[in-house]
């Protein structure tokens, strides 16, 4: 969310597989038109301009796994946004500046995720103990040989052990079990196990303390060990209804069932860790505050971050009603969960109703993603196979 933010509870599809693709490039990419996306004309943009403009020089001086573009293809709409700044007409400035492409089909899977608001504390009491630690200074990253590529190294993130070892960090059963007590890493303390493990899944949050004030909290390190996503394993289990695999009916099925349900968040070993936020937030992954609303994480393998994405889908209201949604968005963040084409978790804000359509969103869309004129150029120019969707359908 802040990320990498990892999803909200909503379960994503599964990761993916060996033989599928591992960049937009592979997927397959074809171009499209302003005109091609369904209400572009209607839609206010102005709030997707802002909120590129934070973001904008933070592009020009990133890698981008996707290989939809380089950093210097960037340049010319980010200099056109600064030049253009209040006065500029938004809609005008992204079809001057970019050209819609599709990957993989465009088929798009969407949830949702928010900033939480849970009861903490900053100083531990009876009925506030559980600790929310702050990034250990043991959490290291290092070249490690690659188990799928004999010779080959990669980077991974773990500790040393006593001998001086590299090894796994440790997972969140032993965290829970006090891997960490009595280091000093305690920046606040939450009341509720429950309320805590999600805002973890959210990766970002607020603390409501006992004198009224808030304490903002943010991403600010992963064990990086494997997430398991909870309602799947419910779904698995047989153990909740069709339905019901929304947040707030994942939560109700764990306070009901306190044994099983501590049981089952401790194979989720992946263990998010915070640092205290002054200033606007929350953060996402490319160091910009993130937009209710206008926000969205993505897997950065498909999706360069920082790009404008056009998105339309549909939500479920606090009434329960399906709502359309068509908006400009800009993909400003990661999530552990998100991954793959087309996979996106839309930021919602904060409050119970940014919690209740983060929680129960879990639907499909189409996605278009706004890349500048000259990197959309260089794509078809020098891959002609791009214009191929995974189908192998022609798209020229």
């Amino acid at each position: 969310m802040a990320t990498p933010a990892p999803s909200a509870p909503s379960e994503p599809p599964p990761p993916l597989e060996p033989d599928e693709p591992e960049t937009a490039r592979e997927a397959g990419v074809r171009t499209a038109s302003f005109s091609a996306m369904p209400g572009w004309r209607e839609i206010n943009v102005a709030d997707a301009f802002a909120a590129f403009q934070k973001s904008c020089y933070a592009v020009t001086r990133r890698s981008d796994p996707s290989r939809l573009a380089i950093s210097d293809d960037w340049l010319v709409p980010c200099e056109a946004a600064k030049q253009a700044g209040a006065a500029a007409d938004p809609r005008r400035f992204f079809e001057t500046n970019f050209t819609p492409v599709i990957v993989s089909g465009g088929n798009a899977f969407v949830t949702g995720y928010y900033e939480p608001e849970i009861a903490g504390c900053r100083v531990k009491s009876p009925d506030c103990a559980v600790p929310i630690y702050g990034r250990p200074d043991d959490l290291v990253k290092a070249e490690q040989p690659d188990p799928e590529n004999p010779g080959a190294t990669k980077p991974m993130t773990g500790r040393l052990d006593e001998n001086g070892n590299f090894t796994l960090y440790h997972d969140r059963a032993a965290i829970d079990a006090g891997a960490l007590a009595g280091r000093g890493l305690e920046i606040a303390y939450a009341k509720d196990y429950i309320e805590l493990f999600f805002l973890q899944i959210q990766g970002s949050g607020r603390l409501r303390l006992p004198d009224g004030g808030v304490m903002r909290i943010g991403y600010d390190g992963q064990n990086a060990r494997e997430y398991v996503g909870i309602g799947r394993r419910l779904r698995d289990m047989n153990a909740l209804a069709p339905g019901e695999a929304s947040m707030q009916g994942i939560m109700r099925w764990l306070r009901a069932n306190p044994d099983r349900g501590r049981a089952l968040m401790l194979e989720n070993k992946s263990y998010i860790f915070f640092k205290e936020l002054t200033g606007e937030g929350p953060i996402g992954a490319m160091g910009a505050p993130v937009t209710p609303e206008v926000s969205l994480a993505a897997d950065p393998r498909f999706v360069t971050l920082g790009a404008p994405v056009f998105l339309t889908t549909r939500y479920m209201d606090e009434s329960g009603r399906f709502q359309p949604f068509s908006k400009l968005m800009v993909a400003q963040d990661t999530g552990g969960a998100i991954k793959g084409a087309n996979r996106f978790d839309l930021f919602w804000g904060a409050g119970e109703r940014a919690r209740t359509i983060a929680g129960g969103l879990s639907s499909e869309g189409t996605a278009y993603i706004l890349l500048p004129n000259a990197a959309a150029a260089k794509l078809m120019r020098d891959m002609p196979l791009a214009a191929l969707d995974r189908q192998g359908k022609a798209a020229l």
